[in-house]
């Protein structure tokens, strides 16, 4: 259930006050003046932006790449961190960082229209082509419609957060009347004493202090810049860990005998979802959403331990891996840790015991690099041979999102974009892709509310960018965490009902491909409206939540029963 009140109030107002769109105004050619402070110790900058991760970065690109911000606006963007160590970041070629991101056709078009993709080094980049979830529904970037602006057909590309976050530094170099101020921290905000409402005061600890006409925080969950201006949250924590790795795996590529590395496999399992995302021919990316206890065990065995569980956990049934996470939790907490010949050992006998041919992509005697591949092998993701040294981290899973993006009252000249105004689940890989859009329509509210010779930090200014991403973000955060719920549960008509879902919707060409446009996979403006794509996305998890009506059709008094169940069940 959509918090509609709240959500009223987060963007100003009903959904329909809103529909106000770009006009054409004179180009503005002056730096803005300021009125005199009494204290010479504060540099005025029209914005701050605290937070140097992609987001805060991207918003530092976006907005230089207007004409009239590069010739009014000073910026100045924070971070704590040494921006060097991304500058000067040169990995090897075969070796890959855990933390990943998944960017949409839509934030990709973004990153080039702004000159961002140009830096991003293209051969540490990945398409994905194809997606398949849980071995019975198949994605395919041919069920999107025809692609336009340029870009290849393909659901989304991966890569390193730190290959988008240098390619944005080195952007950012062509713009050098913006001032990155790294390694240093915000100590603290204070509001100007000033009558008629003053501006937010940013000390530094380098000693400085910046005086802002808009403060923007970029600065992710625990945001300091929230705190400042009083904006509260709600949300909750999962009771989850995310395990992320880098794998290693035979080469899957053309001539293989299979196709290429481009296909994210995922499946949902009762501790949570586990994806595994390709990077290269030859490495993938792990994330695994488990439970805090399990992630605990397997980062203090050793890595064959987790390679030969993440290959189990595509391969055997729900009952199996249960019994195998159990079995590990006991050897942990009896202090005698399993090694990976042991979980090799117990994995094969269950594998005898569900009757797995020796001869298919199943089981673990198969070898991916020798001979014709098996026919189910491409429903399978690579056989992991390693984890790569120091990959394996996890991180706590949470839902939050702020009541607002855009401070009043005491905290005013504020607002907030990416993880610092939402946090969603991993499960759809979104996050960063909200945060580009947050940018993108922030950076066009700025050059709007130039044009018109507004007060970029003003309320007024601000509200068009609450009212157009507040509830299009909450829109995706609601669907991923009704999955989450949905798919953890092991009430039998849960199950029942998601299992007939999944079967039926496979056949959908129209609702898969609604599902993949309305999460980014199909490049549109972020002004146009993509109703048509979310009433088909609703109403497709809503049917997925009760079996499909078919299933009143199928088992009829029984069915109805379930569907009562799993409507209560999701209301939770």
């Amino acid at each position: 259930m959509f918090h509609s009140r709240l959500i009223t109030r987060a963007i100003g107002g009903s959904t329909g006050q809103f529909c106000k769109r770009l006009r054409l105004y004179p180009r503005v050619s002056r730096k803005l003046g300021y009125a005199t402070v009494a204290n010479t110790d504060l540099e005025n900058v029209d914005v701050v932006i605290v937070g140097g991760g992609p987001v805060g970065l991207a918003l530092a690109c976006a907005l230089s790449s207007f004409q009239s911000v590069r010739e009014t606006l000073r910026i100045a963007l924070v971070e704590g961190g040494d921006l060097s160590r991304v500058r000067n970041w040169s990995p090897e070629s075969d070796q890959y960082s855990n933390r990943v991101v998944s960017i949409t056709n839509a934030s990709r078009l973004f990153l080039k229209d702004i000159g961002v993709w140009d830096h991003v080094e293209v051969s540490r980049t990945s398409p994905i082509e194809e997606m398949q979830a849980n071995a019975r529904i198949t994605f395919l970037s041919s069920d999107l419609p025809l692609a336009t602006n340029g870009l290849k057909p393909e659901m989304a590309r991966l890569t390193e957060n730190l290959n988008v976050q240098r390619g944005l530094l080195r952007c950012l170099e062509s713009y050098p009347d913006v001032s990155v101020i790294d390694k240093t921290k915000v100590d603290s905000i204070v509001r100007e004493e000033r009558e008629g409402g003053g501006w937010p005061i940013v000390h530094l600890s380098n000693g400085k202090k910046l005086r802002a006409r808009l403060l923007v925080g970029a600065d992710g969950f625990n945001s300091p810049v929230r705190s400042y201006a009083k904006i509260s949250s709600f949300g909750w924590s999962y009771d989850t860990q995310a395990i992320v790795a880098s794998l290693s795996h035979s080469p899957r590529t053309s001539t293989s005998f299979q196709s290429s590395n481009t296909t994210a496999y995922q499946r949902f399992l009762p501790t949570g979802p586990i994806a595994f995302l390709p990077l290269s021919a030859s490495v993938s990316s792990l994330v695994w959403s488990t439970t805090p206890p399990l992630a605990a065990a397997l980062l203090k065995s050793d890595m064959t331990v987790l390679s030969t569980m993440v290959n189990a956990a595509f391969r055997l049934p729900e009952i199996s891996i249960k019994y195998l996470s159990d079995l590990i939790l006991e050897s942990h907490e009896n202090g005698v840790p399993l090694t990976g010949k042991e979980v090799l050992d117990e994995v094969r006998w269950r594998e005898i015991s569900h009757g797995i041919n020796v001869e298919s992509a199943y089981s673990s005697c198969y070898t991916e690099s020798v001979g014709i591949p098996p026919l189910d092998a491409e429903m399978l993701p690579p056989k992991v041979a390693s984890v790569q040294n120091g990959t394996a981290a996890s991180f706590s899973v949470r839902f939050n999102h702020a009541d607002t993006y855009a401070g009043e009252g005491d905290g005013a000249r504020t607002v907030l974009v990416g993880d610092a105004a939402h946090t969603a689940h991993p499960l759809a890989g979104q996050g960063l892709n909200l945060g580009i859009a947050d940018v993108q329509s922030l950076a066009r509210c700025i050059d709007m509310a130039l044009h018109q010779g507004g007060d970029i930090g003003s309320y007024t200014s601000l509200l068009p960018y609450t009212q157009d991403r507040y509830f299009e973000n909450h829109k995706i955060m609601s669907i991923t965490d009704k999955l989450h719920k949905l798919y953890r549960s092991t009430l039998g008509p849960v199950v029942w009902s998601r299992s007939i879902g999944l079967e039926v919707l496979n056949e959908l060409s129209l609702v898969k491909g609604a599902f993949m446009s309305s999460a980014g996979a199909q490049p549109t403006n972020i002004h146009k409206s993509n109703n048509s794509a979310w009433n088909v996305v609703a109403g497709s998890v809503e049917a997925l939540a009760g079996g499909f009506d078919m299933g009143k059709l199928l088992l009829k008094g029984v069915a109805g029963s379930t569907i009562n169940n799993v409507s209560q069940f999701l209301k939770r």
